[in-house]
Protein backbone atom coordinates (compact mmCIF):
# COMPACT_ATOMS: atom_id res chain seq x y z
CA UNK A 1 0.00 0.00 0.00
CA UNK A 2 1.23 3.24 -0.67
CA UNK A 3 1.80 5.52 2.06
CA UNK A 4 0.29 9.19 2.66
CA UNK A 5 3.53 10.97 1.73
CA UNK A 6 4.52 8.79 -1.63
CA UNK A 7 0.70 9.39 -2.31
CA UNK A 8 1.03 13.10 -2.16
CA UNK A 9 4.22 13.28 -3.70
CA UNK A 10 3.08 11.23 -6.56
CA UNK A 11 -0.11 13.30 -7.18
CA UNK A 12 1.92 16.82 -7.56
CA UNK A 13 3.48 15.02 -10.59
CA UNK A 14 0.84 13.50 -12.33
CA UNK A 15 -1.34 16.25 -14.22
CA UNK A 16 1.73 17.34 -15.33
CA UNK A 17 2.83 14.11 -16.30
CA UNK A 18 -0.50 13.60 -18.16
CA UNK A 19 -0.20 16.98 -20.23
CA UNK A 20 2.61 15.77 -21.63
CA UNK A 21 1.05 13.10 -23.65
CA UNK A 22 -0.28 15.43 -26.81
CA UNK A 23 -1.25 18.85 -24.82
CA UNK A 24 0.42 21.68 -23.63
CA UNK A 25 1.43 21.23 -19.96
CA UNK A 26 -0.48 23.73 -17.67
CA UNK A 27 1.60 25.67 -15.58
CA UNK A 28 3.56 24.74 -12.67
CA UNK A 29 1.33 25.88 -9.60
CA UNK A 30 3.93 25.58 -6.66
CA UNK A 31 7.46 26.83 -6.09
CA UNK A 32 10.76 24.61 -6.96
CA UNK A 33 11.30 24.28 -3.18
CA UNK A 34 7.78 22.28 -2.66
CA UNK A 35 8.89 20.07 -4.95
CA UNK A 36 11.82 19.45 -3.60
CA UNK A 37 10.40 18.85 -0.08
CA UNK A 38 7.86 16.13 -1.52
CA UNK A 39 10.98 14.87 -3.44
CA UNK A 40 12.28 14.35 0.27
CA UNK A 41 9.65 13.03 1.48
CA UNK A 42 9.29 10.01 -0.26
CA UNK A 43 13.17 10.17 0.03
CA UNK A 44 12.27 9.36 4.01
CA UNK A 45 9.87 6.88 3.18
CA UNK A 46 12.65 4.96 1.43
CA UNK A 47 14.77 4.64 4.59
CA UNK A 48 11.75 3.59 6.32
CA UNK A 49 11.23 0.47 3.79
CA UNK A 50 8.47 2.22 1.36
CA UNK A 51 9.53 -0.47 -1.38
CA UNK A 52 6.50 1.37 -3.59
CA UNK A 53 8.42 4.65 -2.77
CA UNK A 54 11.75 3.32 -3.87
CA UNK A 55 10.13 2.34 -7.33
CA UNK A 56 8.42 5.32 -7.94
CA UNK A 57 11.73 7.57 -7.09
CA UNK A 58 13.39 7.54 -10.82
CA UNK A 59 10.30 8.36 -12.19
CA UNK A 60 9.51 11.50 -9.91
CA UNK A 61 12.64 13.24 -10.24
CA UNK A 62 12.02 13.13 -13.78
CA UNK A 63 9.23 14.78 -13.47
CA UNK A 64 10.09 17.32 -11.09
CA UNK A 65 13.15 18.28 -13.46
CA UNK A 66 10.25 18.96 -16.07
CA UNK A 67 8.65 21.16 -13.15
CA UNK A 68 11.80 23.06 -12.99
CA UNK A 69 12.64 23.88 -16.81
CA UNK A 70 8.80 24.68 -16.98
CA UNK A 71 9.04 27.37 -14.37
CA UNK A 72 8.25 30.73 -14.58
CA UNK A 73 12.47 32.06 -14.74
CA UNK A 74 11.70 35.09 -12.21
CA UNK A 75 11.11 31.76 -9.68
CA UNK A 76 15.00 31.32 -9.21
CA UNK A 77 15.13 34.70 -7.31
CA UNK A 78 13.62 33.26 -4.70
CA UNK A 79 16.72 31.93 -2.36
CA UNK A 80 14.54 28.94 -1.18
CA UNK A 81 14.70 28.05 -4.93
CA UNK A 82 18.06 28.67 -5.62
CA UNK A 83 18.57 26.13 -2.58
CA UNK A 84 16.24 23.91 -3.68
CA UNK A 85 18.18 23.08 -7.32
CA UNK A 86 21.53 21.95 -4.96
CA UNK A 87 19.22 19.44 -2.95
CA UNK A 88 17.83 18.22 -6.42
CA UNK A 89 21.16 17.57 -7.29
CA UNK A 90 22.65 16.07 -4.50
CA UNK A 91 19.30 13.94 -4.05
CA UNK A 92 19.40 12.01 -7.53
CA UNK A 93 18.75 14.55 -10.27
CA UNK A 94 19.70 14.91 -13.12
CA UNK A 95 22.48 17.74 -13.98
CA UNK A 96 21.52 18.06 -17.50
CA UNK A 97 18.36 19.16 -16.36
CA UNK A 98 20.10 21.98 -14.05
CA UNK A 99 22.14 23.06 -16.90
CA UNK A 100 19.22 24.57 -18.68
CA UNK A 101 18.28 26.30 -15.80
CA UNK A 102 18.65 29.93 -16.19
CA UNK A 103 21.90 30.54 -13.99
CA UNK A 104 21.93 33.82 -13.63
CA UNK A 105 18.58 34.41 -12.48
CA UNK A 106 19.42 31.34 -9.90
CA UNK A 107 20.08 32.64 -6.43
CA UNK A 108 22.25 30.11 -4.39
CA UNK A 109 26.06 30.65 -3.74
CA UNK A 110 28.23 29.92 -6.32
CA UNK A 111 30.71 27.06 -4.73
CA UNK A 112 27.64 25.05 -3.58
CA UNK A 113 25.28 25.38 -6.80
CA UNK A 114 29.03 24.51 -8.79
CA UNK A 115 30.65 21.76 -6.45
CA UNK A 116 26.77 20.22 -6.16
CA UNK A 117 27.26 20.34 -10.26
CA UNK A 118 30.82 18.46 -10.39
CA UNK A 119 29.83 15.87 -7.58
CA UNK A 120 26.79 14.35 -9.82
CA UNK A 121 29.07 14.76 -13.01
CA UNK A 122 32.00 12.33 -11.39
CA UNK A 123 34.40 15.67 -10.99
CA UNK A 124 35.58 14.46 -7.57
CA UNK A 125 38.52 16.77 -7.44
CA UNK A 126 37.03 19.83 -8.14
CA UNK A 127 33.55 18.79 -6.30
CA UNK A 128 36.11 18.53 -3.43
CA UNK A 129 37.96 21.71 -3.53
CA UNK A 130 34.92 23.96 -4.08
CA UNK A 131 32.65 22.25 -1.00
CA UNK A 132 35.94 21.45 1.46
CA UNK A 133 35.22 25.26 3.19
CA UNK A 134 31.48 25.06 3.19
CA UNK A 135 30.27 24.77 6.86
CA UNK A 136 26.75 22.75 6.89
CA UNK A 137 25.60 24.29 10.44
CA UNK A 138 25.89 27.95 8.69
CA UNK A 139 23.33 26.54 6.26
CA UNK A 140 19.65 25.82 6.49
CA UNK A 141 19.20 22.13 7.63
CA UNK A 142 17.27 20.71 4.72
CA UNK A 143 20.73 22.08 2.53
CA UNK A 144 23.31 21.43 5.00
CA UNK A 145 22.95 18.04 5.79
CA UNK A 146 22.85 17.32 2.51
CA UNK A 147 26.03 18.99 1.71
CA UNK A 148 27.52 17.62 4.80
CA UNK A 149 27.03 13.63 3.59
CA UNK A 150 28.54 14.87 0.23
CA UNK A 151 31.68 16.33 1.75
CA UNK A 152 31.83 13.16 4.10
CA UNK A 153 32.07 10.98 0.72
CA UNK A 154 34.29 13.18 -1.01
CA UNK A 155 36.43 13.43 2.14
CA UNK A 156 36.55 9.63 3.18
CA UNK A 157 39.79 8.50 1.56
CA UNK A 158 42.09 11.65 2.05
CA UNK A 159 40.86 12.92 5.50
CA UNK A 160 38.97 10.14 7.23
CA UNK A 161 38.78 11.73 10.67
CA UNK A 162 37.24 15.12 8.52
CA UNK A 163 34.56 12.75 7.25
CA UNK A 164 33.30 11.80 9.55
CA UNK A 165 32.86 15.18 11.63
CA UNK A 166 30.96 15.64 8.39
CA UNK A 167 28.83 12.54 8.93
CA UNK A 168 28.65 13.24 12.36
CA UNK A 169 26.89 17.23 11.02
CA UNK A 170 24.77 15.20 8.25
CA UNK A 171 23.11 12.98 11.21
CA UNK A 172 22.34 16.13 13.71
CA UNK A 173 21.51 18.23 10.70
CA UNK A 174 18.35 15.73 9.39
CA UNK A 175 17.46 13.27 11.92
CA UNK A 176 15.08 10.65 10.64
CA UNK A 177 15.40 11.14 6.96
CA UNK A 178 17.49 9.12 4.07
CA UNK A 179 20.38 11.88 4.36
CA UNK A 180 20.83 10.55 8.25
CA UNK A 181 20.50 6.76 6.90
CA UNK A 182 22.80 7.40 4.52
CA UNK A 183 24.94 9.01 7.16
CA UNK A 184 25.24 6.15 9.44
CA UNK A 185 25.76 3.77 6.60
CA UNK A 186 28.81 5.74 5.09
CA UNK A 187 30.40 6.52 8.76
CA UNK A 188 30.40 3.05 10.21
CA UNK A 189 32.83 2.30 8.21
CA UNK A 190 35.25 4.84 8.73
CA UNK A 191 34.62 4.64 12.24
CA UNK A 192 35.60 0.78 11.66
CA UNK A 193 39.08 1.47 10.34
CA UNK A 194 39.89 4.19 12.80
CA UNK A 195 39.33 1.52 15.61
CA UNK A 196 36.73 3.15 17.39
CA UNK A 197 34.52 0.67 18.69
CA UNK A 198 32.75 2.33 20.86
CA UNK A 199 31.25 4.80 18.36
CA UNK A 200 30.94 1.64 16.06
CA UNK A 201 28.75 0.06 18.26
CA UNK A 202 26.98 3.42 18.69
CA UNK A 203 26.19 3.29 14.91
CA UNK A 204 25.38 0.06 14.25
CA UNK A 205 22.72 0.67 17.34
CA UNK A 206 21.69 3.58 15.64
CA UNK A 207 20.62 2.12 12.17
CA UNK A 208 18.98 -1.17 13.70
CA UNK A 209 16.77 1.33 16.19
CA UNK A 210 15.80 3.25 13.34
CA UNK A 211 16.37 1.88 9.63
CA UNK A 212 16.83 -1.90 9.75
CA UNK A 213 13.72 -1.88 7.48
CA UNK A 214 15.61 0.74 5.48
CA UNK A 215 15.93 -0.39 1.05
CA UNK A 216 19.69 0.35 1.78
CA UNK A 217 19.89 -1.99 4.72
CA UNK A 218 22.02 -4.74 2.89
CA UNK A 219 24.20 -2.12 2.08
CA UNK A 220 24.81 -0.98 5.96
CA UNK A 221 25.57 -4.42 7.19
CA UNK A 222 27.92 -4.76 3.89
CA UNK A 223 30.06 -1.60 5.19
CA UNK A 224 29.45 -3.17 8.73
CA UNK A 225 30.90 -5.80 7.83
CA UNK A 226 33.87 -4.62 5.96
CA UNK A 227 34.92 -2.04 9.03
CA UNK A 228 34.87 -4.92 11.61
CA UNK A 229 37.16 -6.99 9.67
CA UNK A 230 39.38 -4.83 8.02
CA UNK A 231 40.22 -3.46 11.74
CA UNK A 232 40.95 -5.15 15.15
CA UNK A 233 37.61 -4.27 17.01
CA UNK A 234 36.62 -7.81 16.93
CA UNK A 235 39.95 -9.43 18.95
CA UNK A 236 39.79 -8.07 22.05
CA UNK A 237 38.44 -10.99 23.98
CA UNK A 238 37.14 -8.63 26.70
CA UNK A 239 34.98 -6.98 24.31
CA UNK A 240 33.82 -10.39 22.43
CA UNK A 241 30.08 -10.50 23.86
CA UNK A 242 29.52 -6.59 22.65
CA UNK A 243 30.21 -7.62 19.18
CA UNK A 244 28.13 -10.57 19.59
CA UNK A 245 25.06 -8.43 20.25
CA UNK A 246 25.62 -7.01 17.14
CA UNK A 247 26.00 -9.84 15.46
CA UNK A 248 23.10 -11.37 16.66
CA UNK A 249 21.34 -8.05 14.63
CA UNK A 250 21.89 -9.99 11.08
CA UNK A 251 21.06 -12.87 9.38
CA UNK A 252 22.30 -16.57 10.38
CA UNK A 253 24.14 -16.99 7.22
CA UNK A 254 26.00 -13.66 7.34
CA UNK A 255 26.41 -14.10 11.22
CA UNK A 256 28.13 -17.62 10.01
CA UNK A 257 29.87 -15.74 8.04
CA UNK A 258 31.48 -13.22 10.17
CA UNK A 259 32.25 -15.99 13.00
CA UNK A 260 34.24 -17.79 10.57
CA UNK A 261 36.28 -14.43 9.09
CA UNK A 262 36.70 -13.29 12.92
CA UNK A 263 38.33 -16.32 13.43
CA UNK A 264 40.39 -16.47 11.18
CA UNK A 265 42.28 -12.98 11.53
CA UNK A 266 42.35 -13.93 15.72
CA UNK A 267 44.01 -17.25 15.04
CA UNK A 268 46.30 -15.80 12.66
CA UNK A 269 47.01 -12.73 15.08
CA UNK A 270 47.34 -14.62 18.12
CA UNK A 271 44.16 -13.96 19.86
CA UNK A 272 43.57 -17.91 20.99
CA UNK A 273 40.85 -16.71 23.13
CA UNK A 274 38.78 -14.83 20.23
CA UNK A 275 39.76 -17.53 17.74
CA UNK A 276 38.26 -19.75 20.14
CA UNK A 277 35.12 -18.09 20.87
CA UNK A 278 34.58 -17.02 17.29
CA UNK A 279 35.09 -20.96 16.21
CA UNK A 280 32.37 -22.09 18.79
CA UNK A 281 30.25 -19.79 17.64
CA UNK A 282 30.38 -20.91 13.48
CA UNK A 283 30.08 -23.98 15.11
CA UNK A 284 26.67 -23.42 16.52
CA UNK A 285 25.41 -21.74 13.68
CA UNK A 286 27.00 -23.99 10.58
CA UNK A 287 25.02 -27.24 9.27
CA UNK A 288 26.33 -31.04 9.65
CA UNK A 289 28.95 -31.89 6.76
CA UNK A 290 29.63 -28.50 5.11
CA UNK A 291 32.49 -26.77 4.32
CA UNK A 292 31.90 -24.00 6.77
CA UNK A 293 31.65 -26.51 9.88
CA UNK A 294 34.82 -28.33 9.12
CA UNK A 295 36.51 -24.61 8.71
CA UNK A 296 35.19 -24.01 12.28
CA UNK A 297 36.67 -26.78 13.55
CA UNK A 298 39.85 -26.11 12.31
CA UNK A 299 39.89 -23.11 14.30
CA UNK A 300 38.19 -24.44 17.42
CA UNK A 301 41.11 -27.17 17.33
CA UNK A 302 43.78 -24.80 16.91
CA UNK A 303 42.53 -22.88 20.17
CA UNK A 304 42.47 -26.02 21.96
CA UNK A 305 46.35 -27.60 20.57
CA UNK A 306 47.55 -24.00 22.35
CA UNK A 307 46.21 -22.93 24.70
CA UNK A 308 44.94 -25.98 27.74
CA UNK A 309 43.22 -28.84 25.55
CA UNK A 310 45.82 -30.15 23.63
CA UNK A 311 45.22 -33.48 23.11
CA UNK A 312 41.95 -32.83 22.43
CA UNK A 313 42.31 -30.24 20.29
CA UNK A 314 44.99 -32.39 17.76
CA UNK A 315 42.55 -35.07 17.81
CA UNK A 316 39.95 -32.10 16.61
CA UNK A 317 42.49 -31.15 14.01
CA UNK A 318 43.15 -34.82 12.54
CA UNK A 319 39.15 -35.51 11.94
CA UNK A 320 38.83 -32.64 10.06
CA UNK A 321 37.24 -33.41 6.60
CA UNK A 322 39.79 -32.14 4.51
CA UNK A 323 37.61 -32.61 1.32
CA UNK A 324 35.82 -29.85 1.97
CA UNK A 325 38.15 -27.19 2.54
CA UNK A 326 39.96 -25.20 0.01
CA UNK A 327 43.02 -25.36 -0.77
CA UNK A 328 44.32 -22.25 1.65
CA UNK A 329 42.64 -23.65 4.68
CA UNK A 330 44.17 -27.32 4.29
CA UNK A 331 47.92 -25.25 3.78
CA UNK A 332 46.64 -23.53 7.58
CA UNK A 333 45.55 -27.07 8.73
CA UNK A 334 48.56 -28.77 8.01
CA UNK A 335 50.70 -25.99 9.11
CA UNK A 336 48.77 -26.19 12.49
CA UNK A 337 49.13 -30.09 12.83
CA UNK A 338 52.77 -29.80 12.42
CA UNK A 339 53.31 -27.25 14.69
CA UNK A 340 51.24 -28.83 17.30
CA UNK A 341 53.33 -31.98 16.66
CA UNK A 342 56.40 -29.81 16.95
CA UNK A 343 55.80 -28.79 20.21
CA UNK A 344 55.62 -31.56 21.91
CA UNK A 345 58.53 -33.23 20.26
CA UNK A 346 60.86 -34.66 22.65
CA UNK A 347 64.05 -33.34 23.79
CA UNK A 348 67.14 -35.21 23.63
CA UNK A 349 68.72 -36.07 27.11
CA UNK A 350 71.95 -36.80 28.24
CA UNK A 351 73.72 -40.25 27.41
CA UNK A 352 73.77 -42.23 30.64
CA UNK A 353 77.42 -42.91 30.34
CA UNK A 354 78.59 -39.45 30.45
CA UNK A 355 81.27 -38.66 32.89
CA UNK A 356 79.95 -36.98 36.08
CA UNK A 357 82.37 -34.14 35.79
CA UNK A 358 81.06 -32.87 32.91
CA UNK A 359 78.24 -30.12 32.79
CA UNK A 360 75.17 -31.59 30.96
CA UNK A 361 75.35 -30.99 27.57
CA UNK A 362 72.89 -27.90 26.66
CA UNK A 363 69.12 -29.18 25.55
CA UNK A 364 68.93 -29.28 22.28
CA UNK A 365 66.69 -26.84 20.84
CA UNK A 366 63.15 -27.68 18.66
CA UNK A 367 63.80 -27.48 15.21
CA UNK A 368 60.87 -25.25 13.67
CA UNK A 369 62.22 -25.13 10.67
CA UNK A 370 60.26 -26.77 8.42
CA UNK A 371 56.77 -26.01 10.33
CA UNK A 372 58.03 -22.35 10.42
CA UNK A 373 58.51 -22.59 6.67
CA UNK A 374 54.38 -24.12 6.03
CA UNK A 375 53.40 -21.55 8.39
CA UNK A 376 55.13 -18.71 6.47
CA UNK A 377 53.29 -20.43 2.87
CA UNK A 378 50.09 -20.28 5.22
CA UNK A 379 50.38 -16.69 6.44
CA UNK A 380 51.08 -15.85 2.57
CA UNK A 381 48.12 -17.44 1.25
CA UNK A 382 46.07 -16.10 4.23
CA UNK A 383 47.22 -12.40 4.64
CA UNK A 384 43.60 -11.24 2.72
CA UNK A 385 40.79 -12.13 5.11
CA UNK A 386 37.12 -13.06 3.50
CA UNK A 387 35.53 -9.56 3.80
CA UNK A 388 31.77 -10.22 2.93
CA UNK A 389 31.59 -6.67 0.49
CA UNK A 390 34.27 -4.81 -0.52
CA UNK A 391 32.68 -1.62 -0.76
CA UNK A 392 33.67 0.48 -3.95
CA UNK A 393 31.30 3.43 -3.15
CA UNK A 394 32.10 6.99 -2.66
Amino acid sequence: MIRPLLRSALLLALPFAAAGAGAEPAPPTREPYEYVRSLQAVQDSIANGDTAAHSSHGALIRQIGERFLAADPAVWSNPQNGQAVVIYLLSGGAPQIVRKLPRDKISVEGRLFDGALAYVEGRQDEARELLKDVKPRNLPSGLGGQVALVQGALLARSEASLAIERLDDARLLLPGTLVEEAALRREILLVGQAEDFDKFEFLAQSYVRHYRKSVYAADFWQRFSSGLTQSSLALDDRRFPRITALLDQIDGASRLKLYLVIARAAMLRGRIAVTRAAGERALSLSGDATAERERAHVFRGTSRVLADEYEGGLAELKAVDRSKLAERDIVLLNATVQLALDVRKPIAGPSTGAATDKPPPTPARVDLASSNATLQRAQKHLEELELLTKDRRP
